[in-house]
Formats: structure tokens, sequence, C-alpha cells
């Protein structure tokens, strides 16, 4: 999924299309949905429960929004931004493919390669 959990996100189709980018609260991988903050919201009717305490009656809670209906935000353009992944050694070059960022450091070796979301419109990194 081309999503993360805190990730600002845009909705873009759909009742909340243009209201302002939110935060991803969590993602449901296997339905390929996601639960934005302060979006699309419904009404939940509790059921009392005397074994626990908990108190009956209607409370509003985040639904699930489908993965293709968001798109992730960029705070350095102040636009929606479409990603691809990148792989990123221990200096700060990125390269398409994890064979080319090995091969990049010819003697020695990096410690850690990190495959990141990368942003060809506002050349941006995305961890």
């Amino acid at each position: 999924m081309h999503l993360k959990k805190d990730d600002l996100v845009k909705i873009i189709a759909g009742k909340g299309k243009n209201e302002a980018p939110s935060k991803i609260l969590r993602i449901l991988r296997e339905e390929n949905k996601v639960v934005v903050e302060g979006r699309r919201l419904v009404k939940k009717h509790i059921r009392p429960n005397q074994a626990t305490g908990e108190q009956g009656g209607i409370r509003t809670v985040e639904a699930p929004i489908h993965a293709s209906n968001v798109m992730l935000y960029s705070q350095k353009i102040k636009k929606t931004v479409r990603t691809v992944w990148r792989y990123m050694g221990d200096s700060n070059q990125h390269y398409a493919s994890k064979k080319e960022a090995i091969a990049s450091f010819a003697d020695n070796q990096p410690n850690h390669i990190q495959k990141v979301r990368y942003s060809r419109k506002s050349d941006e990194l995305f961890t």
C-alpha cells in the first residue's frame, strides 16, 4: 500500500473531497482501506454492557475510506502528490533499484539501505 500511518492525506473522491488534509489514524490492509482523522464520521449505536460497566448511547466515530480515494499530501508544495519507491543508502542520494544503490558504494558497503517514497513533483522524500 502506498500510504502509512500518520501520513497527511487529502480525500480526492467522495463526500469529503474539498476538505483540508488530515492524518491517517489506522490502515486496514486486508480491506485496502484507511481511517482518516475527522473524516467520514458515522453514528454508532452502542448497547450498554453491565459486565464492563460501559454505558450505551450513540457515538460518532470515523469510518474507513478506500485507499484509492485518498492521496498523499505534500506540505512543501501544498498539493497532493504521487510517489514512487526509491532506495536510499547512508548518503542522501536515492536510486531506482536496490542493486543500483549498493553498486553506488563501490568500495565501502552501506550499513543500511532504506526503502522510501519519493515524489518527483515536489522532489520530496516520505519516510
